[in-house]
């Protein structure tokens, strides 16, 4: 199955005659019969399917994209390789696909026509599921009557592969929520104690006729230059620590600067919106109740 934690095999494989002269290139060698490339969905890029009852096909082979460059092989259908000793001959070539996480890279794979004794497939579409899966453990029971049928969606299975970085990213979200949260408590605390540290200076400025625009800008400013010195320092480490960690991924995105961008700007609005507050208030204050002598 195209999916990790099932059958797995090592084998190696050489061109036709090269037996004890190149090196073996290591690769999968699976057994599938002939509707299996069709019910999983995947491509043929070169050359034909297995097809039934056809003697021939039983010395054939298809393989990946990733079999041919290993083989070194430029037009692959037609070529013979060795299994062992064993000579097959490429009928097609299958588009790579992941069978693994995407931690790894996608292995040479070869596919010989038979019939698996442990697993069948099925490509279901119905509105009625449980109703289905009753009916086809009815026909099991004809088949193997004293095994039950243990059975898995796909689409879980994928999911399981990736269940460590949905946790990773559930953590990371739950993290990320709560410093924002403490470091927005703490901006307004520190913003509210500044604005009631400078109630006789705004005063004094509004009563010599400053604009709301001037206060509102003078009292948000040096926030700004903190929080500017803080995306500063947290660019660069936080580009370093996913880079890092994106280094365990064969494939991977490319962390382009528009993330930082936009996490910087967040950023910039969370705490405009936290000072804000204090700010406006301390703008429309009403100066005579600030400069009343006590």
């Amino acid at each position: 199955m195209p999916i990790e934690g099932t059958k797995r095999n090592g084998n190696s494989f050489v061109n036709e005659g090269r037996d004890n002269i190149d090196e073996a290139v290591s690769g999968q060698a699976w057994v599938i019969d002939e509707d299996y490339l069709e019910t999983m969905g995947m491509t043929l890029v070169l050359g034909r399917n297995f097809i039934k009852d056809r003697a021939s096909d039983e010395n054939a082979t298809i393989v990946n994209e990733t079999m041919v460059k290993k083989l070194l092989l430029k037009d692959p259908i037609g070529k013979k390789i060795s299994r062992y000793g064993n000579i097959f001959e490429i009928i097609g070539v299958v588009k790579d696909f992941n069978f693994n996480t995407l931690q790894q890279t996608v292995e040479p794979l070869c596919f010989f026509r038979g019939i698996s004794p442990t697993i069948t497939s099925l490509k279901v579409k119905s509105s009625d599921l449980s109703g289905l899966i009753t009916s086809i453990e009815k026909k099991w029971t004809t088949f193997n009557p004293n095994m039950e049928m243990r059975y898995e969606f796909m689409d879980n299975s994928f999911a399981k592969m990736y269940t460590n970085v949905s946790q990773i990213k559930s953590i990371f979200i739950s993290f990320a929520v709560l410093a924002i949260f403490v470091a927005c408590l703490g901006l307004f605390a520190l913003s509210a104690f500044m604005v009631e540290q400078r109630k006789k200076e705004i005063s004094i400025r509004l009563v010599l006729g400053a604009p709301f625009k001037s206060i509102y800008t003078l009292l948000t400013l040096n926030f700004l230059k903190l929080v500017f010195i803080a995306i500063a320092i947290a660019i660069p480490v936080g580009w370093l620590l996913m880079s890092r960690w994106l280094e365990d991924f064969s494939y991977k995105i490319v962390i382009g600067w528009e993330i930082f961008a936009l996490a910087g700007f967040t950023a910039i609005i969370i705490a405009l919106l936290t000072i804000s507050y204090q700010s406006i208030g301390a703008a429309l204050l009403k100066p005579l109740k600030s400069l009343r002598t006590e």
